[in-house]
């Protein structure tokens, strides 16, 4: 799984998931992405498992680039908890998406290929997506 290696702090303020993405929304080693049409949290394990879907699709041939990486510590509370008593310990790491992020990128294989894999991908993801390719 995915995880900084150390943070600055331990837990960190929820902010807003507003507007484009303008960093990472241009595909820049591979030929076939992977697109974020709305905002949302994918956690370490989704990554994973998307990754894990898009390799065994692909098998031994190509490349493949994950360009998000889970870097915000996602907090919960224990189970029937009452309010209050502060903010709940660190759980997992989640990457924060916004539209028009390229989440992955593969090379090296044909269209219809790539566009299964990424397809297959998809199912694993939280957020909506879009395939996309250079000469698409």
């Amino acid at each position: 799984m995915l995880m900084p290696k150390r943070t600055k702090f331990r837990k960190l303020q929820r902010g807003r998931m507003k507007g484009k993405a303008f960093r990472g929304s241009t595909i820049s080693f591979g030929e076939f992405a992977l697109k974020s049409m709305e905002c949302g949290k994918i956690s370490s394990k989704q990554i994973e498992a998307a990754r894990v879907a898009i390799s065994r699709k692909v098998k031994r041939g190509g490349k493949l680039w994950i360009r998000i990486f889970p870097d915000y510590p996602a907090t919960k509370k224990p189970a029937e908890t009452r309010m209050g008593k502060g903010k709940g310990n660190p759980e997992g790491w989640v990457a924060i998406i916004k539209p028009g992020r390229i989440l992955f990128e593969i090379a090296g294989v044909s269209e219809d290929l790539a566009k299964d894999a990424l397809r297959l991908a998809a199912f694993k993801l939280p957020v909506k997506t879009k395939i996309t390719g250079i000469e698409m």
